[in-house]
């Protein structure tokens, strides 16, 4: 009985001992593969950040109105002023159109003064959201 016990040990080891030269391990090739319209999200995203309303920031109104006629007067704010990030606010029963997003008053003023040409009724406001 002892004998068939060292033969079952000694053939359980060879086997194992045999199974494992033949085992290998794997192959790290990785490749990623990413669709630029993520990139172009990434941006979209870090620019709606930049612009989220913090209390110590100046904005300027340049529209007070309907749904309608606030999106046209963003798009074609847009149009003219390309550096200038805008949004549109809904407060209840108007629409209005923010534009900018100034850390001093001096250089919200100093943008007013530049808008207030082309948006006659502008003004500079502080939101507190």
């Amino acid at each position: 009985m002892r004998i068939l016990r060292v033969k079952f040990a000694f053939l359980t080891a060879s086997f194992i001992g045999v199974s494992c030269i033949n085992l290998s391990a794997q192959e790290s090739n990785v490749s990623l593969s990413q669709d630029p319209k993520f990139e172009q999200l990434l941006n979209e995203k870090r620019k709606i950040n930049s612009s989220i309303t913090i209390n110590d920031r100046y904005k300027i109104q340049i529209y007070n109105g309907d749904s309608e006629s606030a999106k046209k007067t963003l798009s074609e704010f847009r149009k003219e002023f390309k550096n200038y990030d805008g949004t549109i606010v809904f407060s209840t029963p108007t629409y209005k159109v923010w534009v900018g997003n100034f850390k001093s008053r001096i250089e919200s003023e100093r943008n007013l003064t530049e808008i207030k040409k082309k948006y006659p009724n502008s003004f500079l406001i502080k939101p507190n959201k």
